[in-house]
C-alpha cells in the first residue's frame, strides 16, 4: 500500500482507496498523493473535487485504479 501512495505523490496518478469514514460509512474513492505522513495522507479527492485528510486506520485497501476498456465497433 506503502508503494502505492509514494508512486502517486512522484506521478500524480491516482489510487484506489476503500475507506472507511467516521460515521462507520464505506465508501471507495480516487486520490492523488500530496502529502505521506505517519498517521494519515493527505490527498486530492476526485469524488469531493477538493483536498482531504484520511486517516491510515481507516484505508482498508489500496489499489490501482482499473483502466477503462474503450468501445470497440465491428
Amino acid at each position: 500500500m506503502e508503494g502505492l501512495f509514494k508512486t502517486s505523490l512522484k506521478t500524480n496518478q491516482p489510487v484506489l482507496i476503500i475507506y472507511m469514514a467516521e460515521n462507520l460509512e464505506i465508501t471507495d474513492r480516487n486520490i492523488i498523493a500530496r502529502k505521506i505522513a505517519k498517521d494519515y495522507i493527505r490527498a486530492y479527492c476526485l469524488k469531493r473535487g477538493k483536498l482531504q485528510t484520511f486517516k491510515r486506520e481507516n484505508i482498508l485497501a489500496a489499489a490501482k485504479p482499473r483502466q477503462k476498456q474503450g468501445v470497440r465497433y465491428a
